[in-house]
């Protein structure tokens, strides 16, 4: 399997200095997101991955056993300086091993997968807020806004010793690994990470994207992303990975072939159940519609109809950077998911006129 990788970091539009690490050394990929302040937070997350790249040299430990050794490492480092007290760091890593991604994580930093138009979390965040929303205390729009969404329960360097979160995830022709700080999705959805991951192939310029979006967003933290694609050369196709939560649940490309041997097969009547359950967000004319089915003709046969066109003009919203896909369509949950989509759209056409100078 042949892996090729981008990476990209950015101070943000608030930040007097960048406290994000990255390691791009294959086969070992990780973000890092220091804190403890400007100096505390560097010193931190440059320490933690000097002391897994390091650890990673021997061959001797375990992705996980070698992020435990950078928690010692930072701790003691901390302990040693009164200058950076109390400092630590997130830490989110892949090594990529025939075929196979070994993850180890500690933090809110995370590591997402996607597959066959699914986006899928593949890590845990340890925060206060997550663990409330785990607990059933709090729903997920309060998460979403609570004041201490940004507090940890678990860090590097902050303890003599850490719990790792250890997993594993066969990669297959197609995969895409991405790996970021909460700079990333603290300022951009997971829907318009997926919009961008699907919308570029090259990882270098997918990195690139993802940051510049998350600054036209507001980039109120630093922000560093590492994208990790993976060849396969059998040419075997990605299995679909469930989705959680992201709008896309079936590849583009796989209803639009399914359906289309349904077609030929006789079983159109089959398949036309599952089309008048989907829904997506595209370009009727000059401007946004809503379609009730999905974006697709198999044989020239026409797989949707608009529900509502609105008064959006198309080629402003696909000047966009997050939204270029929408000729391709934009898929949508429900009607309801679908209306929120259109509603997001103003909201951000109207942040992107605030933003041009006047004369």
């Amino acid at each position: 399997m042949r892996i090729e990788a981008g990476v990209a970091t950015d101070i943000g539009k608030v930040r007097d200095g960048n406290e994000d690490s990255f390691l791009v050394e294959p086969p070992l990929y990780a973000v890092a997101d220091g804190m403890g302040g400007h100096r505390g937070g560097e010193v931190a997350s440059h320490l933690a991955l000097e002391t897994v790249e390091a650890r990673a040299r021997s061959g001797k430990e375990t992705l996980a056993e070698q992020v435990r050794s950078a928690n010692r490492a930072v701790y003691e480092a901390a302990q040693q300086d009164r200058a950076v007290t109390g400092m630590g760091t997130t830490l989110t890593a892949a090594r990529i091993v025939d075929g196979t991604a070994h993850l180890a994580h500690v933090g809110d930093s995370r590591a997402y997968l996607l597959r066959g138009g699914s986006l899928r979390q593949l890590t845990d965040d340890h925060t206060l807020v997550n663990r409330m929303l785990k607990a059933g205390e709090i729903t997920a729009e309060e998460a979403a806004v609570h004041p201490h969404r940004n507090v940890l329960t678990r860090a590097l360097g902050t303890e003599p010793e850490v719990e790792v979160d250890a997993d594993e995830v066969a990669l297959m022709d197609g995969d895409r690994l991405l790996l970021c700080s909460d700079g990333l999705f603290g300022m951009v959805n997971e829907d318009q990470i997926q919009a961008i991951l699907e919308a570029e192939p090259d990882p270098q310029k997918t990195a690139d994207r993802l940051v510049r979006a998350a600054n036209r967003a507001g980039g109120v933290d630093n922000i560093t992303v590492v994208i990790v694609d993976a060849h396969g050369d059998d040419g075997e196709l990605p299995a679909p990975v469930p989705s959680a939560g992201g709008r896309h649940a079936i590849g583009r490309w796989i209803v639009g072939a399914a359906l289309g041997l349904a077609i030929v097969v006789g079983g159109l009547f089959v398949g036309r159940g599952y089309v008048d359950d989907q829904w997506y967000v595209g370009v009727r004319g000059d401007r946004v519609a809503i379609f009730r089915g999905v974006p697709a003709q198999p044989l020239g046969y026409h797989l949707s109809s608009v529900a509502e066109e609105t008064d959006l003009s198309a080629t402003q919203i696909q000047q966009l950077e997050i939204y270029t896909n929408l000729p391709q369509g934009i898929n949508a949950d429900s009607e309801a998911n679908a209306q929120e989509i259109v509603a997001q759209m103003r909201v951000d056409l109207l942040a992107s006129q605030r933003r041009v100078p006047t004369p």
